[in-house]
């Protein structure tokens, strides 16, 4: 069975969106969702890197986990250039290779969203994770009124084909709280800023550790 999984479309488009979400604040908020963060990590779901030039000094290895191969490729240029050591590996997030209780944190950024069995994923998670070891999460989840939980479904019917996965609608942060993790502080936010509505607006940063 592959690790990869292909979306080549998505793979060209993506890193230029972020690049102009990062002009709006996104860098900031990658910022604050690795502030702090230390020892060995795992990310999940590494994109085309975006993360790694934020990590901090007291991080000694991030282990870097992308199924799309073009992400993944750009992931090991990008690599090459963070101020950390960063490792880039083929993998999905509900089967990961790799031994129990091996890492002092874990991150997801803008992931979860896409993954085929996310509490499947956090499962894996909190297994890779030592006890106390930190769940750090950037995510887009469910809103909290009814008009955007409508406007979610509706969305999500066609979003996931033009965003290789991406479902708006999930309450990711609800399961990472119901999965065996503790929060320990989170904030929610609309991004990016719009005079239109977007159905993936509603965010969280959050730190939450391992029961």
């Amino acid at each position: 069975m592959t690790d990869d999984l292909r979306h080549p479309v998505f793979a060209r488009f993506y890193p230029r969106l972020d690049a102009a979400t990062a002009r709006l604040g996104g860098d900031a908020h990658r910022d604050e969702l690795l502030a702090g963060a230390s020892g060995r990590v795992l990310e999940l779901g590494a994109g085309h890197g975006a993360n790694f030039p934020h990590y901090p000094g007291g991080v000694s290895e991030v282990v870097a986990v992308e199924p799309e191969p073009a992400l993944r490729a750009r992931a090991v240029a990008a690599a090459a250039q963070a101020p950390v050591p960063v490792a880039v590996r083929a993998g999905v997030a509900e089967r990961l290779d790799l031994p129990d209780g091996s890492f002092d944190a874990a991150v997801v950024s803008l992931v979860l969203c896409s993954v085929r069995n996310p509490v499947r994923a956090l499962a894996e998670l909190r297994r890779v994770l030592r006890p106390g070891g930190e769940l750090r999460y950037y995510e887009h989840v469910r809103g909290v009124t009814h008009g955007m939980v409508r406007y979610q479904k509706y969305a999500d019917v066609v979003w996931p084909y033009l965003a290789a996965g991406c479902h708006v609608c999930r309450p990711t942060d609800e399961w990472i709280a119901s999965c065996g993790f503790t929060v320990r502080r989170e904030r929610r936010f609309d991004f990016p800023p719009s005079r239109v509505p977007n159905p993936a607006a509603p965010h969280v940063i959050g730190l939450a550790v391992r029961d």
